[in-house]
């Protein structure tokens, strides 16, 4: 079984020492090609020339933005059964969708269970979501994405990460608690959610759409505003109509609280199992994918990919 092995040597919880270890448990089971990432978008340039190859497996290991990456260069030409299989090394600092597909939360952990995941056989497929822009520029996301509040956040947090500063789950903590009360804009909502064939929902301050829950972790906690969004539905989008103190906090609590239901509030927004929704600003509004930054625009529409990617697990 022919394998590619993406490594992204920046990753947060991960050595060159700790790569070598993982490469040689691989090496018994896997003919095996190691890829190091040196810029950003060269994971979707290697996954997508595995697949032209015709590998059997893409290995990505590295944090959530490495993954979103290796699944966009796969799903290049479209989702499709014979492309390769995905597995997953969680080596970031939030490791999202690994936790959510139920992996540990550390690299070697996981290559155990993936190890005996490929001896079995076992694979699973999930659903996607995609982010179409104006310009035509589309692109897969796996877990998460989001329109205002958090894409401003995570943009902060990539600035303070080019300057030296370490990401782990206080780092977003404190950037988000400092941008939410002197950053972001908090009296003008810019944000109008619409959905093919109903109203459109118009004064929102942020949205968060979720393609599985939960949405993020802060820590070993889950932060939950879609609980009953996962990997064979559709999408969920979690919006806010108020960025004042008190309706944040209360929404903030039920983030952090086990629930199966959505989070509720007159100020709250909730889509579930959609298809496809559209968020319109009326300025230029900050956006990212899986955690990945990608720029301010006035509109981005999302839609659901059942079964787009096999996954090693």
């Amino acid at each position: 079984m022919r394998a590619m092995l993406i490594a992204n040597p920046k990753a947060t919880s991960t050595s060159r020492r700790a790569r070598d270890i993982l490469v040689r448990a691989f090496t018994g089971d896997l003919d095996l090609v190691l890829a190091e990432t040196g810029h950003r978008g060269h994971a979707t340039e290697l996954a997508r020339q595995a697949a032209e190859d015709g590998y059997d497996v893409v290995i990505a290991l590295g944090g959530d933005g490495t993954v979103n990456e290796a699944v966009n260069g796969l799903l290049a030409g479209g989702p499709s059964p014979g492309l390769p299989a995905l597995a997953v090394l969680p080596a970031g600092s939030a490791n999202v969708f690994a936790r959510a597909l139920g992996l540990p939360d550390d690299p070697i952990g996981a290559t155990t269970a993936v190890l005996e995941a490929l001896r079995a056989g076992r694979h699973r497929t999930v659903g996607l979501g995609t982010a179409s822009l104006p310009d035509g520029a589309e692109r897969y996301f796996t877990f998460c994405a989001g329109v205002g509040l958090d894409a401003e956040v995570i943009q902060e947090v990539e600035r303070r990460r080019a300057a030296g500063v370490r990401a782990d789950p206080s780092l977003y903590v404190r950037t988000a608690a400092r941008h939410f009360f002197s950053g972001t804009d908090r009296r003008r909502a810019a944000l109008t959610l619409e959905q093919p064939g109903r109203p459109p929902k118009s004064g929102l301050f942020l949205a968060f759409i979720s393609n599985t829950s939960p949405w993020t972790f802060m820590g070993r906690m889950p932060v939950n505003p879609s609980p009953k969004a996962n990997f064979g539905r559709g999408l969920d989008v979690f919006g806010m109509r108020s960025l004042e103190v008190g309706p944040t906090v209360a929404a903030l609590a039920q983030m952090l609280t086990t629930r199966a239901r959505p989070l509720q509030g007159r100020h709250v927004v909730n889509v579930h199992d959609a298809a496809e929704v559209t968020l319109r600003a009326d300025r230029p509004v900050a956006f990212q994918l899986d955690g990945d930054y990608l720029g301010e625009q006035r509109s981005v529409t999302f839609r659901s990919v059942p079964k787009a990617i096999r996954i090693v697990i």
